[in-house]
């Protein structure tokens, strides 16, 4: 995983409705709002805990979560990063 630290707005700058299976999240901020599926909710909310590497990532999400024996965990978080980076719900510092 890459070295990047990744930071998004407090909870509060969010609003998050779940609605079958997907979330719909209102971007305080920007005045958008994005339909996301998970994991996208559950990395915000790992990131809420504070900055974050993919690696600190991870171990949230994998402290909170049962991932079984999925393979790849890492390529498949840096995809979602990227995904919510583009979406401009996370950046880098």
């Amino acid at each position: 995983m890459s070295d990047a630290i990744f930071r998004a707005d407090p909870p509060e700058a969010r609003r998050m409705v779940m609605l079958d299976g997907v979330a719909l999240i209102f971007h305080r901020p920007s005045g958008l709002t994005h339909i996301v599926a998970p994991p996208a909710p559950q990395i915000l909310e790992a990131l809420g805990e504070g900055d974050a590497s993919p690696d600190t990532l991870l171990e949230r999400l994998q402290r909170d979560y049962d991932f079984g024996a999925a393979d790849d965990l890492a390529a498949a978080l840096d995809a979602r990063l990227a995904e919510l980076e583009t979406a401009g719900l996370v950046w880098r510092p």
